[in-house]
């Protein structure tokens, strides 16, 4: 069992800046790709960022790529997304997300094995 714990979200204007983290408790934090979700009102839920067990493999949704960066430090447990040149439509909760990955170069976090409760964060225009 793995405990997922985000933190971080709120309101900022849009061009601004944020980082989102997510603290795990329970099994060896290593052996999970992690990843961020999000989720818009009205809307289904959608994936921004994942990252490989030891982090160095990532990939992105596309209007993420550039603009945000997903983190991990496995001492800590924890994975972080940094958000820079936020939007309106950025405007959602996000969700961390974690998978057990066989592969060490493994990004895939469909479908995710745990999810965290999720933290809001609105950009303002």
């Amino acid at each position: 069992q793995v405990q997922l714990v985000e933190s971080g979200g709120g309101l900022v204007q849009a061009g601004g800046s944020l980082r989102l983290s997510c603290a795990a408790e329970g099994r060896t934090f290593s052996d999970y790709a992690m990843g961020w979700f999000r989720q818009a009102p009205g809307k289904e839920r959608e994936f921004v960022a994942g990252i490989s067990r030891y982090g160095r493999i990532t990939n992105y949704e596309d209007s993420a790529k550039g603009r945000f960066t997903i983190s991990r430090d496995n001492a800590k447990k924890t994975v972080y997304l940094q958000m820079n040149t936020l939007r309106p439509e950025d405007t959602a909760v996000y969700y961390c997300a974690a998978k057990l990955a066989k592969i060490a170069q493994a990004t895939d976090i469909m479908p995710p094995d745990y999810w965290g409760q999720g933290t809001q964060l609105t950009v303002s225009s």
